[in-house]
């Protein structure tokens, strides 16, 4: 699904809807812990690393995505927007790469559900050369990897 952006009529959104069985707090945790996000962001076949991560209102992060085939990496970070525990992300992105211009902002919400938390993600302002069905495909990934992460309910020791 590809709509225009106001200062890019190329650019793409992609919209996803998920109901994890975790309590809201768990998930929205796990956007903004270092070693969580390298455990469930990067999509299948890459690896990923936090080089910064300040998680507060007008802090910054930066992260990397390595192909495990070829080694090819590429960065990206970005400013956090908003911040309300357990209910919502507002954060922006922008890559390294000179290629994939521009600024986009995701939102993610948190909405607590009988049976665990409803999370809706929204990324806008999507470089033109990426094609919206590739950011689709790598979200749903993560989004597995992420319910792998948080669903789990591990006693304490």
């Amino acid at each position: 699904m590809t709509t225009p952006n106001t200062s890019a009529a190329t650019a793409g959104t992609v919209t996803l809807h998920r109901v994890l069985r975790a309590p809201a707090e768990r998930i929205y945790r796990a956007f903004l812990d270092a070693d969580a996000l390298c455990k469930w962001l990067p999509p299948h076949g890459f690896t990923g690393r936090v080089l910064r991560l300040d998680a507060r209102v007008g802090g910054t992060y930066r992260m990397q995505f390595t192909n495990f085939s070829n080694g090819q990496t590429h960065a990206f970070g970005g400013e956090y927007v908003e911040l309300v525990p357990g209910e919502r992300i507002v954060h922006t992105d922008r890559f390294d790469d000179p290629n994939l211009p521009g600024e986009m902002r995701t939102t993610i919400t948190f909405k607590k559900v009988l049976v665990g938390t409803e999370v809706t993600a929204v990324q806008e302002g999507i470089p033109a050369v990426i094609p919206t069905e590739m950011c689709y495909l790598g979200w749903q990934e993560s989004l597995q990897l992420l319910a792998l992460l948080v669903e789990p309910e591990i006693p304490a020791e």
